[in-house]
C-alpha cells in the first residue's frame, strides 16, 4: 500500500489553488467584517449531543464519530459549522438584541455530497440571530448576493423556497409522522409517481396540494399560481408574502421552488440556493433556522448561508499580478533594503539559495534584483 495516498474524495490543496481560495476568503470575510458581522473560529470536534443538537437526521449520517480519549464520551468531527455558531450565540455571547456573526473552516463529511465532491468543504458563512421579520432575510439575501459579485460571480440566480407550506399541509392534513418523511423524498426527487401513490388516503384538498408542489416551479409569478392551487391556511399566506417581498427586493434573479425542501429537518421557514451556468451544483446555501436555538435552551431567531471556499476560489480572476522576484543570496544591505522596499508593496521577493541554480525555472520568477553601477536594480528575466 501506498503510504502517501489520501482517503477517497480527500486531497490536499495545492499551492495555486490554496492562495486563491485565501484571496477569496480575505476577501469575503472583509465583506462581512463591514457589515457588522464578527468572527467567529469554533473547535473542530465537540461531544456529539451538542454537536447535533437540533440539526436532524440528515447531519447525523455526514458526521464523522469517535470516542474522547480522556472523557470516554462520543465525540463528532463538525459536518456543518452553522449550528456551532448558533451554539456561540445561545450560550456565550448571550446578547438581548441582534447579533450577526460570520465564520470560516473546514467542515468534514462522511460521504460527499455529489459524485466528484470533497468530503472536506472549507465552510464561510454569515448568519444573523435575534431577529424572525423578513427584514433580516433580505438582508442576508443581499449580503449573499456581494459575496457572490467579490468572487467575480456576475450571472447568478436564487432559487427561492419555504419549508412552512409543506409543513402546513402536513400538519392540517394530519399527515403521519412516517408518510411525512415517505412525501419529502417524493417532493426531492419531484417524483410524481411516487407522490400520486403516497397520498392516495389523504384528504382530496391535502393530496391535491401535494401533488401541486413539484409544478409550482419558475419565476416569481409561481407565487400567483401557488396562491391559487394551494389551500388558504395563514401559514401559506404567510409563506408566499414573504417570498414575494423577496423577489421583488432581490438583487439576483430570483426563481421560485415550494418543491424545494432542502434541510427540511433544519430549516423553518425561507431557504434558499444561489447558482451560476460556470458551476455544477450550489455556490451557496442558506435558510431560516429558528429552531435551532430552541434546541440549545434559549430560542432565538436565525437565518444565514454558508458557501464552499473551494468552489469559489476557481471563480475569482487570476491574481498572481506581477509575477515574482528573484533576489541573490547576499549580506549586502543595500540589497536588503530593496527586498524589504518591494515586499513591502506586496511584491513576491524569493531568495535564490546557493546549490539550486539548475532549478531556477522552478521559482518562477519573470524579475530578478541585479547589481548595476554599484545599485541593486530590479529586471526583467530574458526568457520569461
Amino acid at each position: 500500500m501506498r503510504t502517501w495516498l489520501l482517503p477517497e474524495n480527500i486531497e490536499d490543496i495545492l499551492p495555486p489553488t490554496a492562495q486563491g481560495i485565501e484571496r477569496v476568503r480575505a476577501r469575503l470575510l472583509e465583506l462581512f467584517r463591514v457589515h457588522g458581522y464578527e468572527l467567529v473560529i469554533p473547535p473542530m470536534l465537540e461531544y456529539l449531543e451538542s454537536l447535533l443538537t437540533g440539526t436532524g437526521h440528515d447531519l447525523d449520517l455526514r458526521t464523522f464519530k469517535l470516542v474522547d480519549q480522556l472523557s470516554g464520551r462520543m465525540m463528532g468531527v463538525r459536518a456543518d459549522i452553522t449550528p456551532q455558531v448558533a451554539r456561540i450565540d445561545a450560550h456565550f455571547l448571550n446578547r438581548r438584541g441582534v447579533t450577526r456573526l460570520c465564520y470560516a473552516g473546514s467542515v468534514l463529511h462522511t460521504r460527499p455530497r455529489g459524485l466528484n465532491a470533497t468530503r472536506e468543504p472549507l465552510q464561510i458563512g454569515a448568519e444573523i440571530y435575534g431577529h424572525g421579520g423578513i427584514e433580516s432575510d433580505l438582508e442576508v439575501h443581499r449580503l449573499l448576493a456581494g459575496a457572490l459579485a467579490v468572487c467575480g460571480v456576475t450571472d447568478a440566480r436564487l432559487d427561492i423556497g419555504h419549508v412552512a407550506v409543506f409543513r402546513a399541509l402536513c400538519r392540517h392534513g394530519r399527515v403521519a409522522v412516517e408518510l411525512e418523511a415517505e412525501l419529502y423524498e417524493g417532493l426531492a426527487a419531484k417524483d410524481l409517481p411516487v407522490l400520486r401513490t403516497v397520498t392516495k388516503r389523504l384528504p382530496p384538498a391535502t393530496r391535491k396540494a401535494l401533488l401541486a408542489l413539484p409544478e409550482l416551479y419558475g419565476d416569481a409569478s409561481v407565487l400567483d399560481r401557488a396562491r391559487r392551487a394551494l389551500p388558504d391556511y395563514p401559514e401559506i399566506r404567510m409563506a408566499l408574502r414573504d417570498l414575494r417581498t423577496l423577489a421583488r427586493n432581490m438583487d439576483l434573479p430570483v426563481s421560485v421552488d415550494l418543491a424545494d425542501l432542502r434541510g427540511y429537518h433544519y430549516h423553518s421557514g425561507v431557504v434558499f440556493a444561489a447558482y451560476a451556468p460556470a458551476v455544477p451544483g450550489a455556490l451557496a446555501l442558506g435558510g431560516r433556522y429558528d429552531e435551532v436555538g430552541r434546541a440549545f435552551g434559549r430560542a432565538r431567531p436565525a437565518t444565514g448561508f454558508s458557501m464552499d471556499l473551494r468552489s469559489l476560489a476557481g471563480l475569482l480572476p487570476d491574481g498572481s499580478g506581477r509575477g515574482r522576484i528573484r533576489a541573490p543570496n547576499s549580506s549586502d544591505p543595500a540589497l536588503a533594503a530593496v527586498v524589504r522596499r518591494l515586499r513591502s508593496a506586496g511584491e513576491v521577493v524569493i531568495v535564490d539559495l546557493p546549490g539550486h541554480a539548475s532549478a531556477r525555472d522552478e521559482l518562477a520568477c519573470d524579475r530578478e534584483i541585479v547589481k548595476r553601477r554599484g545599485r541593486w536594480a530590479v529586471r526583467r528575466i530574458a526568457h520569461v
